[in-house]
């Protein structure tokens, strides 16, 4: 559908300029609009130009928009507050102090009360004769001394190299403890030991797909450590499942977005999973991102073994083994061929015999049926 407009009267005196281009089939749109990428707007003293949609008409060309950006996964979402931080602990020997302190304190107290025996007093240089009873005095000195006795060696604890204490008390997150050497932890705490040491993970084989739809079996190994121990122990019920699971999603991710083999003819070979230097690094990348929310550290992924299905690669080997039985076929066939032409050749060239058609043919058929029989039986 096609509107026409009725021309502006020109004033007196003054020559309009004349289109810059014009076409019966075509529609007037103003000349910046052509520029319209131009930092800035220039103004140009014509009219509205007319653009046809056919070559030499000046008409810009198309710009081919690339596909939408894909959008970012979430990160994984820990509480932002939950970092760890090194616990109060204090030297082993407090303990120990408090501890033989309680000791002595009940032993005391047995002799204020008269119920030590006379062998142990004496033993132990303490006036003898002495019996007062247990009252209520005794009862709580017996009470402090005992608790004294539990809270001392009740709080000691050994820290080893490599090796992290995690503390919580009464469900709130009280510290981390890393120290080695004999130590002494309140008691009341809940301790639970972690391993911050490196670590080698050698994974069981994990299915996966190719780019082509191909069914594989993948094993990987995995250097990495506990970095954050308050994130791995109490942000994730499972750190170490958890990132056996994110080990998974990585190759499938990473093993889907490349073939697992390439023609024989083919020129580029670095763009499939035989190239696992690169398939290695990627999936360094996506673990690095998904593990250090959670206090996961990982240096390495290196894939050890990337290998078809087992109800694929049967058909692969058979699908193999018969290309390379065609393409010994064909080797043989032409070295017979060549075999052939020269011993024709030089019969003919040295005179030894005189063929006809026929006869050159036969021979020919001859010779190739001799060669090529000899060649199979002396070929594996």
């Amino acid at each position: 559908m096609s509107t026409t407009t009725s021309p502006t009267p020109e004033p007196e005196g003054v020559a309009r300029p004349a289109r810059l281009i014009q076409n019966e089939t075509t529609t007037e749109i103003p000349v910046h609009l052509l520029f319209r990428d131009d930092p800035a707007p220039v103004s140009v003293p014509v009219t509205p130009a007319v653009v046809g949609r056919r070559r030499g008409t000046g008409e810009q060309p198309r710009v081919r928009r690339g596909p939408a950006s894909v959008k970012p996964r979430p990160a994984v979402e820990v509480d932002p507050d939950l970092v760890e931080r090194p616990a109060r602990v204090l030297p082993g020997m407090v303990g120990v102090l408090g501890g033989t302190c309680g000791l002595a304190g009940c032993v005391l107290t047995s002799w204020w009360a008269g119920v030590l025996p006379e062998l142990v007093v004496r033993a132990l240089g303490l006036p003898t004769g002495y019996a007062g009873g247990l009252g209520p005095a005794q009862w709580a000195a017996y009470a402090a001394a005992g608790a004294l006795t539990l809270f001392g060696f009740g709080g000691l604890a050994r820290g080893r190299t490599g090796r992290a204490w995690v503390l919580n008390l009464f469900g709130r997150y009280r510290g981390t403890v890393r120290r080695a050497g004999l130590l002494w932890v309140n008691p009341l705490v809940l301790r639970r030991r972690v391993d911050v040491r490196l670590r080698h993970w050698r994974s069981e084989p994990m299915p996966a797909v190719d780019a082509n739809g191909v069914a594989l079996r993948a094993v990987v190994l995995v250097a990495w450590r506990m970095k954050d121990t308050a994130r791995a122990v109490l942000g994730i019920e499972d750190h170490e499942r958890y990132l056996r699971e994110c080990v998974e999603a990585a190759l499938s991710r990473v093993l889907s977005q490349l073939p697992a083999d390439v023609p024989p003819n083919a020129l580029v070979r670095d763009s499939t999973l035989r190239n696992t230097e690169a398939v290695g690094e990627a999936l360094t990348r996506l673990l690095v991102a998904d593990t250090a929310p959670v206090g996961l550290e990982v240096f390495s992924v290196q894939p050890i073994r990337i290998e078809y299905a087992p109800e694929v690669a049967a058909v692969m080997q058979r699908r193999r083994i018969a290309a390379l039985d065609a393409q010994h076929r064909d080797t043989v066939l032409t070295s017979v061929v060549d075999s052939v032409e020269d011993t024709v050749t030089r019969l003919t060239m040295r005179g030894l015999v005189e063929l006809d058609d026929y006869e050159r043919k036969a021979l020919v058929k001859d010779l190739t049926v001799a060669f090529y029989t000899g060649r199979r039986e002396v070929s594996p």
